[in-house]
């Protein structure tokens, strides 16, 4: 058995592979840590290659599946992904651009080619890692939002998709709120409410996705949050979440 995880030396990614390998998996890691990437290759038993690349760049993608196509890969996790924080205008364009390289274009990539692969041999899974943010919009992090939202619709119709095929692969989208991992760091932003810890929502989310779930949210609290979101105005959500957001760049500034 076999894994290839992006975004794999830190937070989920780097959970997700630890729990994967204790159940016997081995395992191919993607990130731009090279020495990271170096010491989980000593600390796990299993077997562990490692393939050092920036997601956002187009041709690395390619790189990536050529270095694996041959690997049978039974599980892929497309995980690699950041956000940030701000008014739409007043963001960098250049990092705004390289996080849709990397949310959404290194996913759709990624997905299509080793989808392929799995489809021909009826068997594999797909677990997409979206955010609840895919289910409104996200003033402050308009983009951010922009491509989780990408994420699950494009997860959710492959799965439809593999249901009228009648085929075996599994896709799942994994769509966490707040996580104690870097990610409030990269983005400027201080999490408003306790984030769940990185260890339990990958593991909750690996077998979520072994049991065919096809959206994964971890936590009771987020669960319910999500839920009420369809009962509320397109306008009131992006009232709700500008509120939130300004209270979590209130706070990163106040730490």
């Amino acid at each position: 058995m076999k894994a290839l995880i992006t975004g794999a030396s830190s937070g989920i990614g780097k959970d997700m592979a630890y729990y994967l390998s204790s159940l016997g998996y081995d395992l191919i890691l993607v990130a731009r840590n090279k020495e990271k990437l170096q010491e989980m290759q000593k600390d796990i038993s299993t077997n562990v290659k490692i393939i050092v690349a920036d997601l956002s760049i187009e041709s690395k993608l390619k790189e990536v599946y050529v270095l694996c196509k041959n690997e049978n890969i039974d599980v892929l996790i497309n995980n690699a992904g950041f956000g940030k924080c701000g008014s739409f205008d007043t963001i960098d364009l250049n990092n705004e651009i390289e996080m849709i390289n990397t949310n959404i274009k290194a996913v759709h990539i990624l997905t299509k080619l080793f989808l392929k692969d799995m489809k021909k041999r009826n068997s594999g899974y797909i677990l997409n890692v979206a955010s609840s943010a895919a289910f409104e919009p996200g003033p402050l992090m308009a983009t951010y939002y922009a491509t989780k939202a990408y994420v699950l619709r494009l997860t959710t119709s492959i799965y439809e998709e593999l249901r009228r095929d009648k085929s075996k692969v599994v896709v799942s989208c994994l769509c966490p709120g707040p996580v104690d991992t870097n990610f409030n760091e990269v983005a400027g932003v201080k999490f408003s409410i306790k984030p769940l810890s990185s260890k339990y929502v990958s593991q909750y989310a690996i077998k979520k996705m072994f049991k065919k779930k096809l959206i994964i949210i971890p936590g009771l609290k987020m669960k319910v949050s999500v839920f009420f979101t369809r009962f509320l105005s397109t306008k009131t959500l992006a009232k709700i979440t500008y509120r939130i957001q300004r209270k979590k760049i209130e706070k990163k500034r106040e730490s």
